[in-house]
This record gives structure tokens, sequence and C-alpha cells, in this order.
């Protein structure tokens, strides 16, 4: 069997995609903070997460994965040592000084490209064909980034499955909350899909070895044919991740999809219309009950709450980008609307205290 070097850009949730490959045998190189490089480089990274059958919660140690992991800083990586890219940094990062200049050169490459960002890139945003993808650039902190991507060449992973930093906890340790699956949509180009379909393969038959028997792990790679089935992760953001985010705080997820059942099933329902309206079929959807079931276990604030009541001046806006997707078809909800005056005026609040 073949063995691939994939690079990935982001060593946080980065993690879980690279412990999941690792048992294929191929090697994995991480981008991050240096002093995040040195950590795993020296160390590793560990993987936590529930497994059923077992009473403590399983730790992958990348040190004992058949392939082989090494991360470093941005200015250090030429794309074209690899096989296939994946994108796991948050989206307002690829405008930064050093991750900007490397993502021209992954475009430039044309290497196949494969996202796990809740803000999919505005380059897989131009597959959509009766998608008018300009004007969704108002939803994007560096749009520009994107402009050189050949579509064939990048592709949009769910990222369905969650997963934190434990507080206290070295940064190269990540948690699963929710060990769901990433559903990745087929690339323009076989050269992608032939990849995926191989890592697919591996991780369905990888296990790992326990004191006294091999575990089946969750968090699978699923292929689909269709463009549309990783988008069902936008009316799971807008009715539980961006209602976290209150007038001067935040909210757990579980509290903003169950304090007011009706209205994220509403706003939920909405999202789902919006997607097809744009050619998705329901079945590439999943059904508010499905996802208003697993939210009862989501017991922490989303990563976009917590960003902006750390001081962030730019969060993911996957909330502009569905309003905007939404107005292309003059469909508006408005509980749509206030998240998104919402997330704006939270911004401008930090950016007037960093100016201050």
């Amino acid at each position: 069997m073949q063995k691939y070097n994939i690079l990935i850009l982001g060593a946080s949730y980065g993690s879980l995609l690279a412990s999941k490959i690792m048992f294929g045998g191929h090697t994995v190189k991480l981008v991050c903070l240096p002093e995040e490089a040195n950590l795993i480089n020296a160390e590793g990274f560990r993987v936590r997460m529930r497994v059923r059958g077992q009473r403590e919660p399983v730790e992958i140690d990348s040190r004992s994965l058949p392939g082989r992991v090494t991360a470093s800083s941005a200015a250090d990586v030429n794309p074209r040592e690899y096989d296939l890219i994946g994108l796991a940094m948050q989206e307002p990062q690829y405008g930064s000084a050093g991750v900007r200049e490397l993502l021209q050169a992954i475009a430039a490459s044309g290497l196949p490209c494969m996202s796990i960002m809740n803000m999919p890139p505005l380059a897989y945003m131009r597959r959509i064909p009766t998608l008018d993808a300009t004007t969704l650039k108002p939803a994007y902190t560096a749009p520009e980034v994107w402009e050189r991507f050949d579509t064939n060449a990048i592709t949009l992973c769910s990222p369905d499955p969650q997963a934190i930093r434990p507080p206290g906890e070295k940064p190269n340790v990540l948690q699963v909350t929710l060990p769901t699956n990433f559903k990745v949509a087929r690339f323009g180009q076989e050269r992608g899909n032939e990849i995926v379909r191989t890592l697919e393969q591996q991780i369905d038959a990888a296990r790992w070895k326990s004191s006294d028997r091999d575990l089946e792990l969750p968090v699978k790679l699923r292929f689909h044919d269709s463009v549309f089935v990783p988008l069902a992760k936008w009316a799971m953001l807008m009715a539980g991740n961006y209602r976290c985010i209150t007038e001067d705080g935040m909210r757990t997820a579980q509290e903003a999809v169950h304090s007011d059942l009706a209205a994220s099933q509403s706003i939920y329902d909405f999202v789902v219309e919006v997607c097809v309206q744009i050619g998705a079929s329901r079945d590439d959807l999943v059904p508010f009950q499905k996802y208003a079931a697993a939210a009862k276990d989501l017991s922490r604030p989303a990563s976009a709450a917590r960003a902006l009541n750390n001081g962030a001046l730019n969060i993911e806006r996957a909330d502009k980008l569905v309003q905007l997707v939404a107005r292309q078809r003059d469909m508006k909800h408005p509980l749509l609307d206030q998240i998104v005056a919402l997330v704006d005026h939270r911004l401008d609040v930090n950016r007037k205290a960093k100016s201050a």
C-alpha cells in the first residue's frame, strides 16, 4: 500500500485527523506555532476519546502509531513535498503573516487540499454552481487568499467531531468530546479522491491495541459524492455554536439548543431549506432530532463564543456566510439576523477595547 506524505495546517484540531491518518503508516507534518512544534517534535501528541465498552477514555499516543509526525512553523514548509494538504486552522488565521504565504504556495502547487474548517474555504464555495461566490467575500477575514486555488483541487470535510484542549494540560493534548465522523465531499479531480478513499479504508480497518483486546475507535472518514454533504454542519452551527454567544458572555451548546428547542428547530430547519434551495438533497443533511440528541452532550461553549470572550478581533463568520447565501435566494430568518448582528457587535466592542 502506498504511503503518503500529508501536511496539516493547524496542530490542535489537526492532531485528531493526524491520529487517524497515522494508523495507515503515513507521514504527517503539522504546521503550528514554534512552541507547539517543539513540544510535538519532542513528545508527539495525545488524543483522548471515549470508546464504547471502555470505562475510561482511550489515550492515543502518536509515538505508538505506525505513521510518523513532525511539526514546524509555516515558514519551514515546502508544500510540493506532500501528497495531500489538510486545512485545520480557524479561517482568520489564513490571512496572518507566514500562513498567508504558505497558503499561496499551496494554491500554486495544485495539490489536493482538504479543509476541516467550520468555515468552508471561499474556493470551495465556487464549486457550487448555483451560487455567486463573489457576494460571499464579506464573510471572510481574508477572502483574497482563496482566489488562486483550482476549485477541482479543494474539498471540504465536515468538522462534526468535537474536541477541546483540556484545561491545565500541555498544548499537545486533545480530548474528543463528541466522537462523530468526518464527512468529506469528493474532489473535482481523481488524484485527491484516490487518496481520500484509501485513507477511509485504512481508518475503518484500524484497531488500537489495549491491554486485553484490539479496540475499534470512533471518528471515521466518510467519502461522499455530493459536494453538499459537509454543509450539513451549517444548521448545527446556527442552532448551537453561534447561539452560545450572548450579549455579554457565553453559554454551553447544550443550553443554546435546549433552552428554547422550538427556536433551535426553527433556525435549524431554515438553514436546511437554504441548503436545499442551492442544490442539496435532504438526504445529504442531518435531521434536527438527531442533532438535538447529540447536543445534550455538548457541555462547553463553542469555540466562537470562547474566542469572543477572550477578546478576539476576528472569528470564523459562518453565521454571515449562511446569511449571504440565503440572501441569494431571497431568504431570511430573524434569529439568523440577530446572531449576525450580535457577533458584529461583540467584535466591534473587542476592537474598540484593543485600540483604546
